[in-house]
């Protein structure tokens, strides 16, 4: 499965992929998650939102336990951010065939749409859409780089744009959704499993400064209105306010116009992206550095706006379920499994309002994600898909 999946998205330049909803890519990756589930005879289903969804057993009979992740990136993205969850579930359900196993309740594997948001500009678009968090017409309003609308790029790959919205049915059907992700860091050691204890708040606000396109080289630095200052202000009190708070923040994105070499700018926007322990201090971070934005524009006549585009509350994974999960690890391994936090966000944190979810990570040798040189080592892999196996066989057969 893995060398399969290997080449589709790959972009050579830069050795990453460009995986990026509803794009051609992607249209691989969804026909390959198919062919998956009908290899080993599970049921098809393809959700109003466009997510994936392969049974093992009718989910009308409720109570499901499913696992899964995504199969899209970011720009120029690893090859184990997200795809190693959806990999390690169909393999789970081949190890529990191996051992002999039918479950008593319904498992799913799931591969939801457009989780980094990597187009359109918004993360974990389908488990929003299908969990109420994301308005419909919002959605569908969403566009690309290029003015390509997420309505219309849903519709020409051959999906209907005003179907999407909240799914309460069919998460009333799931029991427990358990995803198993990469590790975005490097912090489980000479563990190759660990479990998620919590999800830190996290959102994306974009930054518009409006100032007043002019000639470079003959408008004198008095009369200039140049909005570049206030985003290069914006930038660096991210770096500060985040270290001075214990938080994150990161302009990982900027789009000038009119992107002239030898023309003063007329609009920069810049998106932020920032993360912290908890609400209060992300809610301080990102006013601190609004705040310092404003205070560079004001003398240069620059008019600074800014809007939240997506927003994550903190997410306690489901205590009992988390700590089952641990036992079960544990259990097997004979070893204490880690359980620890992630300023990275998931599928499994949106869906924790309304799902009893858990998450566990594989080991990241160089921590390194986001990234080409995102790595994770075989051993480990299989370590994961063994564990997932052990959880699936503890909550679907027991």
């Amino acid at each position: 499965m893995w060398r399969e999946l290997l080449p589709v998205g790959r972009y050579d330049a830069g050795g990453g992929y460009r995986r990026h909803a509803w794009n051609s890519a992607d249209a691989e990756c969804r026909a390959w998650f198919a062919e998956q589930a009908r290899a080993r005879g599970l049921a098809l289903e393809v959700d109003r939102n466009g997510n994936q969804w392969a049974w093992w057993g009718d989910p009308a009979a409720g109570d499901a336990v499913v696992t899964g992740s995504h199969l899209d990136s970011v720009p120029d993205g690893g090859a184990y951010d997200g795809p190693l969850g959806v990999v390690a579930a169909l393999t789970a359900v081949d190890v529990l065939r191996e051992r002999g196993r039918r479950p008593a309740r319904p498992v799913g594997v799931v591969n939801f749409a457009d989780e980094e948001g990597a187009r359109f500009g918004v993360a974990c678009t389908g488990s929003r859409l299908a969990a109420g968090a994301l308005a419909p017409d919002r959605a569908r309003a969403l566009t690309d780089a290029d003015g390509v609308r997420l309505g219309d790029a849903m519709e020409r790959a051959g999906h209907d744009p005003y179907a999407i919205g909240p799914d309460a049915t069919r998460l009333a059907r799931i029991g427990a959704f358990v995803e198993l992700h990469i590790e975005q860091g490097r912090h489980l050691g000479d563990h190759p499993v660990g479990v998620a204890a919590a999800i830190w708040p996290h959102g994306r606000w974009r930054f518009d400064f409006h100032g007043e396109a002019n000639h470079a080289g003959t408008t004198r630095l008095a009369d200039r209105r140049d909005p570049m200052l206030g985003y290069a202000a914006a930038v660096l009190a991210a770096r500060e306010q985040a270290r001075r708070r214990g938080s994150l923040a990161t302009f990982g994105r900027v789009a000038v116009q009119p992107g002239g070499t030898n023309a003063i700018a007329s609009l920069v926007r810049g998106w932020l992206d920032c993360r912290a322990p908890d609400e209060a201090t992300l809610d301080a971070t990102v006013a601190a550095i609004h705040r310092a934005a404003e205070e560079q524009t004001a003398p240069e006549r620059v008019r600074v706006a800014v809007e939240r585009e997506s927003y994550t509350p903190v997410v306690d994974f489901d205590g009992p379920l988390r700590d089952r999960l641990a036992g079960v690890i544990g259990a097997a391994t004979g070893r204490e499994v880690p359980v620890l936090p992630t300023g990275a966000g998931h599928d499994a944190g949106i869906l924790s309002a309304a799902v009893p979810t858990a998450m566990l990570f594989v080991r990241n040798p160089t921590g390194v994600s986001h990234s080409p040189y995102e790595a994770a080592e075989e051993p480990d892999c299989l370590a994961g898909a063994a564990a997932l196996a052990d959880v699936l066989e503890e909550l679907a057969c027991s």
